[in-house]
């Protein structure tokens, strides 16, 4: 079972990651300056991470797919790490889909 992991990064803001069961980070979330805000981008995740559509699937300068994943009102709630193929970014996509509306919420702050 995923897991969702909130922490500080140097400049002071929350952070989430996703993991996966295997410990496997799947989505990184951006900067938020309180914790509650941080914990509303996880119910965001898990309310989003439901429909393929709000999945973003990109291509990065480098030539790797990756995706974000979107919010309701078009803000990016998370972002996956850099894939060597589409079939591996889609099984990323998958594991957030399964993980994510389940997922504990550990805070390591």
């Amino acid at each position: 079972m995923g897991k969702f992991e909130i922490k500080k990064d140097k400049a002071g803001k929350f952070r989430f990651n996703l993991k996966a069961g295997n410990g496997q980070v799947i989505l990184a979330s951006q900067g938020y300056s309180s914790r509650s805000g941080c914990e509303n981008g996880i119910e965001s995740v898990k309310t989003n991470c439901k429909k393929d559509g709000m999945f973003d699937r990109n291509t990065a300068k480098n030539g790797s797919p990756y995706f974000c994943l979107k919010s309701t009102n078009g803000q990016v709630i998370g972002q996956s790490e850099m894939y060597s193929s589409n079939s591996a970014m889609e099984n990323g996509i998958a594991s957030v889909k399964k993980n994510a509306p389940g997922a504990k919420v550990e805070d390591l702050t």
